[in-house]
């Protein structure tokens, strides 16, 4: 599946598990800058002007745990790469308090959302856990 398409799946699966779990609602997809053509450059220029930034991750669970201020996932396809940018946000974001996760699959971000909000993440090797949570 493409990147797009996994993180479909995944706001349709917190639309539906949102029943039992109601914190998967404060769940939402921050938009990046993207498209081709003129009308998108002139949308993704206004869009910097608005505030946006490069290597802002694509999803944002806000909810505080004893440990974290919040949850933050870039979603990749599967071989991605993440940019310059995104490391360097996604580290700025970890050493503010938030927890990290790069996700590469519909199947990785549930996980790690499930055990986030169940406070069962394995924290015992923190590099591992805040860019690439399995």
């Amino acid at each position: 599946m493409s990147e797009h398409d996994d993180q479909v799946c995944l706001f349709d699966w917190a639309r539906l598990y949102a029943r039992e779990e109601p914190r998967l609602n404060l769940m939402f997809a921050i938009p990046n800058q993207g498209g081709k053509g003129t009308g998108a450059i002139k949308r993704g220029k206004k869009m910097v002007k608005e505030g946006l930034k490069k290597g802002v991750p694509d999803i944002f669970l806000p909810v505080v745990t004893e440990e974290f201020g919040g949850l933050f996932i870039e979603m990749k396809s599967k071989g991605g790469k993440l940019s310059v940018e995104q490391t360097a946000y996604l580290n700025d974001l970890n050493k503010a308090g938030y927890l990290c996760g790069v996700c590469y699959s519909f199947e990785q971000a549930k996980a790690l959302i499930m055990d986030y909000l169940n406070s069962e993440l394995d924290l015992s090797n923190p590099d591992d856990v805040q860019f690439n949570y399995m």
